[in-house]
């Protein structure tokens, strides 16, 4: 039997607790999860991508980090990097009905493009609110994140 394996992109700058939930789930509806830390080399972003994969890492739960792989990728298409890995799935979490119309596009050229489909997962309604880009500014402007992200990622983002 085959290993079924899913694709959980994002830029993860930097992986929130909405992330971490989402990625956990995968883990228990796959045997492997790639999380694909996709970056845009022409960017800047608050964390460099090596350390960002550190801080998916670090946040993942003890349980399911053995079947959670993190790599990164720039200027590929979310096709090749599934083919490339062996994935059956993308696998995105869903806030609401505006990451879907986001989303569905993307999802159907990604079928469109290879056949592959995408698993949408409802996100924590807990965590509906939480973006990486909310979480840097709340943190910029001396807000509380301590509830919207890992404990390692509060610590990076204080040392910043």
């Amino acid at each position: 039997m085959s290993t079924r394996r899913c694709v959980c992109p994002g830029s993860f700058d930097p992986v929130t607790l909405g992330h971490v939930d989402i990625v956990t789930r995968a883990a228990a509806l796959y045997d492997e999860v790639v999380v694909a830390v996709l970056h845009n080399p022409a960017k800047q972003g608050t964390f460099a991508v090596p350390r960002r994969m550190e801080l998916v890492t670090a946040s993942l739960p003890p349980e399911v980090a053995d079947r959670v792989r993190v790599e990164a990728y720039a200027e590929r298409l979310l096709v090749d990097v599934c083919q490339e890995v062996g994935a059956q799935a993308v696998v995105k979490g869903l806030r609401g009905g505006t990451d879907f119309a986001y989303e569905l596009p993307m999802a159907l050229m990604n079928r469109h493009l290879t056949g592959v489909e995408t698993v949408f997962l409802p996100g924590d309604p807990a965590l509906e609110h939480v973006s990486s880009s909310l979480v840097k500014e709340v943190h910029r402007l001396g807000g509380d994140v301590s509830a919207l992200v890992p404990a390692p990622v509060l610590k990076a983002l204080r040392q910043i």
